[in-house]
């Protein structure tokens, strides 16, 4: 079997997109562990289907590249959103796109007839402890200390479609998340794993942040993670409501407003190239 796919990229979170208008992808969670690996597969931090929907221009589905499927996917959405406008499916400046977390509203920005930048309506935060969900006996979870390899840290945990542990750092660089990134990742705190942000405070309207993806480790990347991040240096008193917040990231930068009640992320998406795989 041959598959066509378009290999993208936002802010360096890449994913494998196939089109489902014009082709079936069958057992893609199978296929995402296969062709993410970046020396025996294509390469990249999963794999994304656009794929029709009866509620909205497309639905997309996201998979990990070990195979589990996520809720959301904040850089990949607007990759979704640049891939149907760029092929008209969805040549317009407003376009809607289906997740397990609902419909997403995206604009689109255009330059020389090809969107270029894309701003997420990424929806409300949710703030409930059981529904993120985080085993821990409180409302919500704000600068709460909790331990995970025998050391104590202070966390805020929102979800954004997806779950999020956003850890206040002093200094991101010097971490070994290699070692860090799974003990928060498989604490029996997170029922369904969580993917968590390591965020340094330069000033009140830039972060900087690292992040451990559940299922994927660390990325260059996480558009949900980025809107988490600064969901939390506001509840913490960092930064302020309706203000344009930079979050520098290792693949580049993500800014976000959070208005109180919702969440907009704005980035840049880029398609690398085209292919066609044989399975």
């Amino acid at each position: 079997m041959k598959l066509k796919f378009t290999k993208m990229q936002g802010c360096g979170n890449d994913y494998i997109y196939f089109d489902c208008f014009n082709q079936d992808v069958s057992n893609p969670e199978k296929l995402s562990k296969k062709l993410s690996d970046r020396r025996y597969g294509i390469g990249g931090d999963g794999i994304i289907l656009i794929c029709p929907s009866s509620a909205a221009d497309a639905k997309m589905r996201m998979f990990n590249k070990d195979g589990s499927e996520g809720k959301m996917c904040g850089n990949g959405i607007r990759c979704v959103g640049k891939y149907l406008y760029d092929n008209n499916i969805a040549k317009k400046n407003i376009i809607t796109i289906e997740t397990l977390s609902g419909v997403k509203t995206l604009k689109v920005f255009v330059k020389d007839g090809k969107a270029t930048i894309l701003t997420v309506n990424m929806g409300k935060p949710e703030l409930d402890t059981k529904k993120i969900p985080v085993n821990i006996d409180l409302k919500t979870v704000i600068n709460h200390k909790a331990n995970f390899g025998g050391k104590d840290y202070s966390i805020t945990c929102v979800s954004m479609g997806n779950p999020h542990c956003v850890v206040f750092c002093k200094d991101i660089t010097s971490l070994n998340l290699e070692d860090i990134g799974p003990l928060f990742e498989n604490s029996k705190l997170f029922p369904e794993k969580i993917n968590t942000e390591f965020v340094e405070v330069i000033d009140e309207k830039t972060l900087n942040m690292r992040v451990w993806e559940r299922g994927s480790g660390e990325t260059l990347a996480c558009g949900t993670g980025a809107s988490a991040a600064v969901v939390a240096a506001i509840l913490n008193g960092f930064c302020g409501k309706d203000e344009e917040i930079e979050v520098k990231l290792k693949g580049g930068i993500l800014r976000i407003i959070y208005t109180g009640d919702e969440v907009y992320m704005s980035g840049r998406a880029e398609k690398v190239y085209e292919g066609v795989v044989e399975i």
